[in-house]
């Protein structure tokens, strides 16, 4: 959970784009990691949220509000990468942390649940 670190780390530094965006792809890549391990491969980021919906929220593998927040964090990135105008704020910084925090947890504990090691 390295990208999660960054993230706790850089809202302690007040980069709160930069934070927002590695809190998104913490929780990115502990989806694309339940994906692999159930043999489903995506490569466009919509894709993987799709999927995470469809084959986890959906079926009841993962709690809904993991669903939101795997979305949210893909909204908070959006302004953070590509906002023109629009910054990450900090109050926004700190839910990124803390939904991507929920979310590498929920699915960690899934993953266990499958019987697959998470380190």
């Amino acid at each position: 959970m390295e990208a999660l670190a960054a993230a706790r780390e850089l809202l302690v530094g007040a980069h709160f784009d930069a934070c927002a965006s590695r809190a998104y792809y913490a929780a990115f890549y502990a989806a694309k990691a339940m994906l692999v391990h159930r043999g489903i491969s995506h490569v466009k980021h919509a894709g993987v949220i799709a999927a995470i919906h469809r084959d986890f929220v959906r079926t009841g593998l993962l709690h809904v509000d993991a669903g939101k927040a795997i979305s949210r964090l893909f909204e908070i990135r959006g302004v953070a990468d590509y906002g023109d105008m629009q910054r990450v704020e900090e109050q926004g910084a700190k839910e990124a942390v803390q939904l991507a925090g929920a979310f590498t947890h929920a699915v960690q504990t899934r993953l266990e649940h499958d019987g697959l090691a998470v380190g």
